[in-house]
């Protein structure tokens, strides 16, 4: 069953179980969800800032923008899972020999690889969610921009989890030019976060006016 198919509660004791999947990389995905369903919620009310049908069109656009990132994130809850499963795997292969050695060496680099792709499709997939919210701050419903605000902020704790997992992956590999790609990743990542930071900011500026 999927993860997301659990009831709230049993997923949260799916993660506070001694098992080590689901971890960091599915509730950071969760929490890239959660931001999701909350720019979907503001993006789809009938009541715009002013009315004007400009903010409409805009809110619109950045709801079906929303909708498909956080249906990407949803699915990513489980394959962060299904990824880590796999490193797990390799790491039971037998050892007794020099070619088993070098044969479960490979292929824990290769799941290593592998489990770290989900994270960085969680950390692309927040950036851009953290963009929606900044550019729903003028258009919004004034009385909803709160649910934006904390839409940016669990975006940023699903951009700043990615990052931490990507990071962690990069440190396990031997190859130092996928690890240096992975590092790479992390540092586009980083860029975004002060952008989630400014998000309530400008919301307090909003309300003022």
């Amino acid at each position: 069953m999927s993860l997301l198919g659990l009831s709230a509660d049993a997923l949260l004791d799916r993660l506070a179980a001694s098992d080590p999947t689901p971890g960091g990389g599915s509730a950071a995905a969760w929490a890239g969800a959660t931001g999701a369903a909350l720019v979907c919620m503001v993006a789809g009310m009938d009541k715009t800032r002013t009315g004007a049908p400009d903010e409409r069109a805009r809110l619109a656009a950045l709801l079906a923008s929303a909708t498909a990132a956080g249906d990407r994130l949803r699915a990513l809850v489980d394959e962060d899972t299904a990824a880590y499963d796999a490193v797990m795997a390799a790491y039971k292969l037998p050892k007794a020999t020099d070619e088993e050695k070098a044969a479960r060496s490979a292929a824990i680099q290769q799941a290593t690889l592998g489990a770290a792709e989900p994270p960085v499709q969680v950390g692309r997939l927040a950036v851009r969610l953290v963009a929606i919210a900044d550019a729903m701050v003028d258009p919004a419903n004034p009385n909803v921009l709160s649910d934006v605000g904390v839409a940016a902020a669990t975006a940023r704790a699903a951009l700043s989890g990615s990052i931490t997992n990507i990071t962690v992956n990069a440190a396990f590999l031997t190859d130092d030019d996928a690890s240096r790609g992975l590092l790479d990743t992390v540092e586009e990542l980083e860029r975004a976060m002060q952008q989630a930071d400014d998000v309530a900011a400008r919301i307090v500026e909003r309300l003022k006016k």
